[in-house]
């Protein structure tokens, strides 16, 4: 268990980057996915991402860090800008879960997978290698990241906690 007073909490469609010795939180992953980019500078940043991709909506009315293509560019961006090196950034993922049974194969309802994919096609996209993720499933996760230890905490609703 992380026991620490420097929490920095990430809302829904938000994002934050900070340094050790703080901690990164976000809340309320279901089909959302939570997105730790990190680097050995003790640099990271967490985005909580609902949404795929940003092509449907109209570019100036956006908030960019509600969807996979463009929260990802923001976060690189912040990351570097805080003193992180771009060749020696790193991520960990949790969420994308169906939280929703639906009897029907169309892709548009599997906003978990679809999200889980944008992510890791955009990390791919950067070169950022996906260390470790856990995703997908039907339960709902809270995750706390922590920047000293490079550890992701995830507290799985009905299934414990478990660290990636």
């Amino acid at each position: 268990m992380m026991l620490t007073a420097t929490v920095v909490k990430v809302g829904i469609a938000d994002l934050k980057v900070t340094k050790a010795p703080f901690t990164l939180k976000t809340s309320g992953l279901g089909s959302c996915v939570g997105v730790v980019i990190f680097d050995h500078n003790k640099v990271a940043g967490l985005a909580h991402v609902m949404l795929p991709d940003s092509t449907a909506s109209n570019k100036n009315l956006i908030n960019r860090m509600k969807y996979a293509d463009t929260a990802i560019d923001m976060l690189v961006e912040q990351l570097v800008m805080e003193g992180a090196y771009k060749s020696k950034l790193k991520a960990k993922i949790a969420g994308g879960a169906h939280m929703f049974s639906f009897q029907s194969d169309n892709n548009l309802l599997k906003i978990g997978d679809r999200n889980v994919e944008a992510v890791k096609a955009k990390l791919a996209e950067y070169r950022i290698p996906l260390i470790a993720e856990d995703v997908r499933g039907n339960k709902g996760r809270t995750i706390e990241f922590n920047i000293e230890t490079g550890m992701l905490e995830i507290r799985t609703v009905n299934s414990g906690v478990c660290q990636i």
